[in-house]
């Protein structure tokens, strides 16, 4: 069999082989068009839709990528980064299959990675849900038989902010206008503004739902207008760490030249779906940083970064972590029976 320390450096030299391919199809993923596999079937993947897999079996290594590849959320580099991992793993995979996904039906483990302005061994990503609270007056023949609808919603801003006030770290209250009325000349009869809610956990999270649906009603009650309050979407859970497969994972980044650091309490960004998987599979979802952290994700800024001497450098070093942690775990099935055991006992702590 193989050794451990082989298998590395195979994979290694593969990302190095790939690195201008690797690099140039960063550039060519933008906006919200879906990345091809199509490339992956070259190299013996089985590409259906938006599945590709290679070899068969078990263990059953993910490679989680996104459903598009925004460049301002660092998506190009996600993409690039996981069928370059796909690749080099599968020139050493002799059992178990290798796939590369943006939506996970089966694995023993999902393995990913955020771009962002930190390098951690696991991003707390938090639980979040989004809200619609609409706000409903009435207009009558006098100005005195009109409610304000935008009244009504600019007193659940209030009351948000003072929600936001004693919100415990790691929640969070971020709220847009997106209907204010459309004449100076008229009171508004409908209001509409959208709000994200995020928490440390679930729990948390429908308790800060509840208080933002009693704030809207009480604004309604205030200003005489109707609120209505609904989902926008899932309620995505907190990422879940298995530190199995993180430790593991930081290790060969540390190794590749990137040193991750202990995360720093609240919440990070992150991909909700990879919240909700780590439910599911055990999952690794590291952060690694390519601006300072007084940058933001999902800015002008963070996209430019994307194309930058140090996202090279993040796409190639992560690609490679990620191979050695798949080639780990497909040549190792008691490291995925660790990894399953510590997710059985997270799962049991929090049932």
């Amino acid at each position: 069999m193989e050794s451990d320390e082989d298998r590395h450096d195979r994979a290694d030299r593969e990302i190095e082989r790939l690195a201008e391919q690797l690099w140039a199809l960063t550039r060519t993923l933008a906006g919200a068009e879906p990345p091809s596999l199509d490339r992956l079937a070259a190299a013996g993947f089985d590409v259906s839709g938006r599945t590709a897999r290679h070899g068969a079996g078990r263990p059953c290594v993910t490679l989680l990528i996104p459903s598009d590849g925004r460049p301002e959320l660092g998506h190009n580099l996600i993409v690039a980064a996981c069928l370059g991992a796909a690749l080099a793993a599968a020139g050493t995979n002799e059992s178990g299959s290798i796939v590369v996904t943006d939506s996970p039906a089966d694995a023993d483990a999902v393995l990913t990675f955020q771009p962002g302005t930190h390098t951690w061994p696991a991003a707390p990503i938090p639980a979040r849900t989004d809200l619609r609270v609409t706000m409903h007056g009435t207009s009558g023949p006098t100005p005195g038989d009109n409610t304000d609808a935008l009244a009504g919603l600019l007193q659940v801003f209030t009351a948000a902010g003072a929600l936001r006030a004693r919100l415990p770290l790691g929640a969070a209250i971020r709220g847009i206008i997106t209907q204010g009325g459309v004449s100076t000349d008229a009171v508004p009869e409908t209001a509409e503004a959208r709000f994200g809610l995020r928490a440390p956990d679930g729990a948390s999270l429908s308790r800060l739902v509840m208080e933002m649906t009693t704030a809207a009603e009480g604004a309604a009650m205030a200003t005489g207008t109707k609120a209505e309050v609904v989902h926008i979407g899932p309620m995505h859970a907190h990422f879940q760490d298995n530190s199995v497969l993180s430790g593991h994972f930081a290790r060969h980044l540390t190794a590749c030249g990137l040193h991750p650091e202990t995360p720093a309490p609240g919440p990070a960004a992150g991909r909700p779906e990879a919240g909700d998987l780590s439910h599911r599979f055990p999952t690794v979802h590291p952060a690694v940083a390519l601006l300072d952290p007084v940058q933001a994700t999902g800015s002008v800024a963070f996209a430019e970064a994307t194309r930058s001497t140090r996202a090279r450098t993040v796409l190639l070093a992560t690609a490679a972590a990620l191979a050695r942690t798949a080639t780990d775990l497909l040549a190792h099935p008691a490291l995925v029976r660790q990894a399953w055991d510590e997710f059985a006992s997270r799962k049991r702590d929090h049932s």
